[in-house]
């Protein structure tokens, strides 16, 4: 009888740890969505704390191939865009979020809706001691599968061009 009591009670304690475990995971990722959500927001209204959400040596990639940027020459960049009422307006339609088993580390992938049309995007979270901070953050146009022939061929004549205008040395 104490061999089955204690083989349920292990039971219980291992369920009642894995619930809370879960719990654990989905607390986490509400916390993420809404700072993540936050740092979209932060955007759209011109805040300069968006540049804060970001860690010190985190990275942003954008759409164009000149694009990958650290904080600070993002920071820079962008100042022309900051200055407005609104630097951009990214509003999240479709995010996935997942982590490692301590927390520290999430990433996530999110589909947007922005002036460019539909944009994808993926990032890196780093939870730390004072919060989340982003390590890296790269977007993405996305192009139906019907025009990449099309958007490939533009893509690779305007780079044809641009490197006949590189002065030859």
């Amino acid at each position: 009888m104490k061999k089955i009591l204690s083989t349920l009670l292990a039971a219980l304690a291992m369920h009642a740890t894995q619930v809370h475990a879960a719990d654990d995971v989905a607390v986490v990722a509400s916390r993420v969505a809404q700072f993540i959500d936050e740092w979209h927001d932060d955007a759209a209204h011109a805040r300069l704390q968006y540049f804060d959400k970001m860690a010190k040596d985190g990275i942003y990639i954008g759409t164009d191939k000149t694009e990958r940027w650290s904080r600070e020459e993002f920071k820079i960049w962008a100042r022309r865009f900051f200055e407005r009422p609104s630097a951009w307006a990214f509003k999240s339609f479709n995010r996935h979020i997942n982590m490692s088993e301590d927390r520290q580390w999430i990433w996530f992938d999110e589909q947007l809706q922005t002036q460019m049309g539909i944009c994808q995007a993926t990032g890196v979270i780093r939870q730390t001691a004072q919060g989340f901070e982003i390590k890296h953050y790269q977007l993405s146009l996305t192009v139906p599968n019907e025009l990449t022939d099309y958007l490939s061929a533009g893509v690779k004549k305007l780079d044809e061009k641009q490197a006949e205008q590189v002065p030859k040395k």
